[in-house]
């Protein structure tokens, strides 16, 4: 199975008309992702890739039925895209903007606590890769050739990391459940438990794979829960052993600010949480093989 994308998931591109987003949508469609149409203000009414262009997501949804979207609006604007898609009835948004204000990723934080958790839009990134399901959907910029159905499943902040894993695992002929993509920046939308626990409700994925960096206390949060709660074995690489503490490292996210935020401090953590290590980037498919060998 997959998890938040399936072959019926409908998706509106933000930002469709765009040079970016006109590529990316382009790819999507042709992986065989139900792109129902896009948002271009003051575009509606024109036809893109054969879709039609709406002015407001609103709009779009009450047109297309769509209950995902992806988003390629420029840094100033992206903000207020998202907030559109969650009033519109969106339950599942990619943020693929890098470049996000922090101050304006605060406010749609906490724009979204008004809604109820039923009612709350699911988002990813910004500054990631997207989501796929393999073979069912893909809402993102990834390689989709790289991923073959499977029952592992990944959470990632860097999405060139998840390619990486992906591709190992590709060659030794595992495949993938479902990859996340959860974005660099320090302020995003999910976390890694958010994904985990929907990776522990489905069947047919057996193992997870986490993709952490140096910053911030997500890995090790997610690792605490899911000792207690994931029945599943949990396999994580951190990034960034050897970066100095106090200097911006690569992600706006990826700085060391506080004990525990260090690759090292977050390893130690994770392995006391009984999760397996991958030593580095190209262990991924030896760690993940080993591991689901002694899955029942």
């Amino acid at each position: 199975m997959a998890i938040h994308l399936h072959e019926n998931t409908k998706v509106l591109v933000q930002g469709f008309t765009g040079q970016i987003g006109s590529f990316h949508a382009a790819d999507m469609i042709k992986y065989g992702t139900n792109i129902v149409g896009g948002v271009t203000p003051g575009k509606g009414g024109a036809r893109h890739l054969d879709r039609p262009v709406f002015n407001t997501m609103k709009e779009a949804v009450t047109a297309t039925g769509a209950n995902a979207s992806i988003i390629f609006v420029p840094p100033p604007f992206a903000a207020d895209s998202i907030m559109e898609a969650a009033d519109a009835g969106i339950r599942y948004c990619v943020a693929i903007t890098d470049g996000i204000p922090a101050q304006d990723m605060i406010r749609v934080k906490r724009y979204m606590r008004r809604y109820r958790a039923a009612d709350k839009m699911l988002l990813t990134g910004p500054n990631c890769a997207g989501s796929i399901s393999p073979g069912k959907c893909m809402v993102g910029i990834m390689p989709g050739h790289i991923y073959i159905p499977g029952n592992v499943g990944i959470v990632g902040r860097s999405g060139t990391l998840g390619y990486e894993a992906a591709s190992q695992m590709q060659e030794v002929g595992i495949g993938v459940s479902s990859s996340i993509g959860i974005g660099g920046d320090p302020i995003n939308g999910s976390s890694f438990r958010d994904h985990l626990e929907a990776f522990e409700q489905d069947d047919e994925t057996k193992a997870v794979v986490i993709i952490g960096e140096i910053g911030g206390p997500q890995e090790v949060d997610a690792a605490i829960w899911a000792k207690d709660n994931m029945s599943k074995p949990l396999i994580a690489y951190v990034a960034g052993l050897t970066a100095p503490k106090g200097r911006r490292m690569g992600h706006a996210g990826a700085i060391i600010s506080a004990v525990g935020e260090s690759a090292a401090e977050k390893v130690e953590i994770l392995q006391e949480c009984n999760v397996n290590i991958v030593p580095n980037p190209s262990a991924f498919a030896a760690v993940v093989q080993e591991v689901l060998a002694n899955v029942n």
